[in-house]
């Protein structure tokens, strides 16, 4: 791989970038710091992918820390990727990208735009990923664990991938996908570690991580991981609202998603190390499900009156435990839903994706074993949420949904969920809990969803 110039001095760009990153960067679907004032930047590292004073547009690779307002000032700040491009003027269809001219500092004269949107500047993304090797502080790998793994080939159209959200996606030529990690953590991201390890015991219910790149200092940080594409796939959220709409019932994909999820836990109980929680690990569970209960009961008022019945569900997890009962726990996916799982055009295979669990949580949480049923939990709610999207609401296909799925995933793992009713009902409350924050927070509209889930919930239904 030939070797662009890494800027050796990055402090010596936040002149050019500081003015514009202040307002730009809260704009961004994916900046987690919404509602509070950015106060500081601290520039971590910078790459020049392509050099910024060349012939052609350049591509800076940044790792930027946010400081702000409400954060105290021993906390560093969350830390982002961004891809930067740079250009003298900005053609007319990149105007949407366009972050805004620097006017001071080394890159003064130049227009700075968000690169991803640049066909050519993510064209550079995937040769790199082509060709394994160092630039700076990256690393560009490929996955060689099967024989015959092929390489991506060159010259792929690239285009962002549209619905953003915690993270930026760019498609290649239709045949593969570049997920780009907005805000990092430290340590390994579960979205290429987990979906490695399947490939590895020869799961084929998730796509294969063919390359991805990582920061080795400082981190380290996984910054992208690209897959096949999977095209022509629908998602099972909107295969379940047509259904709604045309009074299928649904039951036999929702066993068949059953049966999918269980074979995805089989292969990680294989491939990753199984544990044991009880006593004391079931008591530190349930506690950190009543302290995000206490938490999101100051956010949502609505939450308050039921509190009492719903840290109920938590205590009887901690009871168990005390009184001697053992659950195998182990790597899961982490944020379950019908979004989650693709189909295959014409009634084709199920397929996994997005590892990545709940990006609103720590990393270490998100990589420590836990139950299955935590996964099991999370597709419930999913039901539920999708009959509520139906008017009328329709609870009787929701539960007619989840009894098929427990029933599927039942006759692929030989235990069913439901055989679990404490664990499960502690996890449909968290995820519940989880939920009225997020919809207060970004969707009131929405609230009510979760909000008939909590009170069903707290009446011990």
């Amino acid at each position: 791989m030939s070797e662009a110039a890494s800027i050796r001095t990055p402090l010596a760009l936040l002149p050019s970038l500081a003015p514009l990153l202040h307002p730009w960067l809260p704009r961004q679907r994916w900046f987690a710091g919404k509602g509070s004032a950015v106060t500081g930047f601290t520039l971590v590292s910078a790459t020049e992918l392509l050099p910024v004073r060349g012939p052609g547009p350049g591509l800076l690779h940044l790792l930027v820390r946010v400081r702000q307002a409400d954060r105290p000032r021993s906390d560093e700040g969350d830390c982002y990727q961004l891809l930067i491009g740079t250009r003298r003027a900005l053609p007319p269809a990149l105007a949407p990208a366009l972050i805004g001219p620097a006017r001071q500092g080394p890159l003064r004269g130049l227009t700075l735009y968000e690169g991803t949107h640049d066909p050519r500047l993510a064209g550079l993304l995937l040769e790199r990923l082509r060709t394994p090797g160092t630039l700076g502080p990256l690393r560009f790998e490929r996955y060689a664990g099967a024989p015959g793994t092929p390489v991506p080939p060159g010259g792929l159209a690239a285009r962002p991938l549209g619905a953003e959200q915690s993270n930026s996606s760019l498609v290649y030529g239709d045949a593969y996908i570049l997920k780009v990690f907005r805000r990092l953590h430290p340590g390994h991201n579960p979205d290429l570690e987990l979906p490695l390890a399947l490939a590895r015991a020869g799961c084929d219910r998730v796509p294969v991580p063919v390359a991805w790149y990582a920061s080795a200092e400082p981190g380290p940080y996984t910054l992208g991981v690209l897959q096949p594409f999977l095209r022509g796939s629908r998602d099972g959220w909107v295969l379940a609202l047509e259904a709604l709409a045309a009074g299928d019932p649904f039951r036999a994909e929702a066993a068949e998603l059953g049966r999918v999820t269980a074979e995805v836990h089989t292969a990680l109980a294989d491939a990753l190390p199984v544990v044991k929680l009880g006593g004391a690990q079931a008591e530190e569970l349930a506690a950190g499900m009543a302290a995000r209960l206490e938490a999101a009961a100051r956010t949502v008022p609505a939450l308050r009156p039921y509190a009492p019945r719903l840290r109920a569900a938590f205590d009887a997890v901690a009871a168990l435990g005390r009184r001697g009962r053992i659950w195998a726990a182990q790597r899961v996916h982490g944020d379950l839903h019908l979004g989650q799982l693709l189909r295959g055009p014409g009634g084709g295979p199920w397929s996994v994706i997005d590892f990545e669990g709940e990006p609103t949580r720590p990393l270490t949480e998100r990589c420590r074993p836990q139950p299955a049923v935590r996964d099991v939990a999370g597709m419930l709610r999913s039901f539920d949420y999708a009959a509520r999207t139906h008017r009328p609401w329709n609870p009787a296909w929701a539960q007619a949904c989840r009894d098929a799925y427990c029933a599927g995933y039942a006759r692929t793992a030989g235990a069913d969920p439901r055989e679990e009713p404490a664990l499960l009902r502690a996890y449909e409350t968290d995820k519940a809990v989880y939920e009225a924050v997020y919809e207060a927070r970004h969707r009131p509209d929405w609230l009510p969803v979760p909000m008939a889930a909590v009170e069903r919930l707290a009446a011990g239904d």
